[in-house]
């Protein structure tokens, strides 16, 4: 009871300028029945919108910053955190590292915060060691779900097998930021040198140089994206070193097997499993294999992942096979290809993203749209015209540029469609035509650019931002 008191103290301030501008009326879940309350989060959604003069822009972050807090997380005792992507009652790994990425800075001072984090860490170890192909899993153990015709190796509590080589990075990025500001060593135990060693096997395989490997995956569909060709294999690829992902982050079928942005991601992800390795495990010669995979896939990233666009320049293309081709495009998910500077922050010196950075924010991107209202990147997985707010939002947080940043907030804000929320894609030409009502992902994702923005000393770029 003293700290759901607490908790109102803090909400007044809040409240108050709900008051005085009723059309901004808080869309969160009563108190009672929000999953999971952090005292420091609430402080930051108070202090946060006081300091905000745009009250429609104080109004969507309350919304959308706690939403995976209010709506998603289910603490399952000590060691265990199960979270739903939103509006699918199941656990994709890279939503949920990405989701709950969002309020790691508070871990230090909010100790239960800390533990629940912890907690989706182990839950998402425990679910590389069920099926290291799997993309998203059910918090029953024993459920069989709606993909459980799909012709590939389908385990109870497993919701979906499209392998993807994110769904192995976003665990071991939540995890070393974890450890480097909690300190804590506790999760990097035996299920952590399991998950570890899966995730090196896994690669090698996809890397195929002994032949296509143990996976496939047919599913009877209307949609092509939602199977692979050639009998379930995919695209043939040359075996250059490079890992195979046969899914991309949208969950859509890759065209050309090997997804560049994934492969960058794989490289800072097992550097990143070599430093716990070495410095916690002592396990040297796992980190050693991490290290050495690293290389060689940063090395096949140099030689076949670059082409030379007549238009830009040197740019990174988004799939390529290793025979030479390239699929020039990008894809609002993440890991993409504009967002390889917020994975990993040496992409702000390269030349090359640059140029691509460039590229996928034009018409030479066939997958970047602009209509009347607004302009963002899309893909396959909705369609034409269609952009994702995800992308906006990444396009204002691998800026330096301040009126292009301010853009991007007011398209955000400008293409909510009056929900206070943000979507999974809107209609460039008509926001109020959008796809998913409740993504979590995006919606923090959204609260962590509005406090990027502040914490860059930019708070009067957004208070300069017109009520409209």
């Amino acid at each position: 009871m003293k700290r759901l008191s607490t908790l109102l103290l803090l909400m007044l301030p809040l409240m108050a300028m709900q008051s005085k501008a009723q059309e901004y009326v808080s869309k969160r879940p009563p108190i009672s029945e929000r999953h999971f309350v952090s005292q420091s989060v609430e402080k930051k959604i108070v202090e946060t919108a006081a300091a905000l003069k745009n009250k429609k822009l104080a109004w969507m972050f309350a919304n959308c910053f706690p939403n995976t807090l209010d709506t998603t997380v289910y603490p399952n005792g000590e060691g265990d955190t199960f979270v739903y992507t939103g509006d699918i009652a199941a656990m994709w790994l890279r939503d949920s590292g990405a989701q709950v990425w969002t309020y790691m800075r508070f871990i230090t001072e909010d100790e239960e915060l800390r533990k629940m984090i912890a907690g989706v860490i182990q839950r998402q170890m425990r679910c590389i060691i069920i099926d290291p192909y799997a993309n998203a899993f059910y918090k029953e153990p024993d459920k069989v779900g709606e993909w459980a015709s799909d012709q590939t190796k389908m385990l109870p509590g497993v919701h979906e097998r499209k392998w993807e080589i994110d769904s192995h990075c976003y665990p071991i990025r939540l995890a070393y930021k974890y450890w480097k500001l909690s300190g804590d060593e506790s999760i990097f135990a035996d299920e952590w040198i399991q998950c570890i060693q899966l995730t090196l096997k896994t690669f090698r395989e996809q890397q195929r140089k002994d032949g296509v490997g143990p996976y496939t995956f047919l599913r009877t569909t209307a949609r092509a994206f939602d199977t692979l060709n050639n009998g379930g294999k995919g695209a043939p690829v040359k075996p250059v070193g490079l890992i195979v992902s046969s899914f991309r982050p949208s969950d859509d079928a890759t065209v050309l097997q090997f997804l560049v942005p994934s492969n960058f991601f794989a490289v800072s992800s097992l550097r990143k499993a070599a430093e716990i390795l070495n410095k916690v495990n002592k396990r040297e010669d796992i980190a050693n294999e991490c290290l050495q995979l690293a290389k060689e896939v940063e090395d096949a990233l140099k030689e076949y992942a670059v082409y030379n666009h007549p238009r830009f320049g040197k740019i990174y293309a988004f799939e390529v096979d290793g025979f030479g081709n390239h699929l020039l495009m990008d894809d609002a998910n993440v890991p993409s290809l504009l967002a390889l500077s917020y994975l990993d922050k040496d992409f702000a010196n390269d030349p090359i993203y640059h140029n691509t950075r460039k590229f996928v924010w034009s018409d030479s991107n066939p997958y970047f749209f602009k209509g009347k209202v607004a302009e963002g990147i899309g893909g396959p997985h909705v369609g034409y015209n269609m952009a994702w707010p995800m992308s906006i939002i990444m396009r204002a947080l691998t800026s330096t540029n301040d009126a292009e940043i301010k853009e991007c907030v007011e398209m955000l804000m400008n293409t909510d469609a009056g929900t206070g929320f943000m979507h999974e894609s809107f209609n460039v030409d008509n926001p109020q035509k959008y796809t998913r009502s409740w993504f979590a992902w995006v919606n923090g994702l959204f609260g962590e650019m509005v406090l990027k923005i502040i914490d860059d000393g930019k708070l009067d770029l957004l208070n300069s931002i017109e009520i409209k």
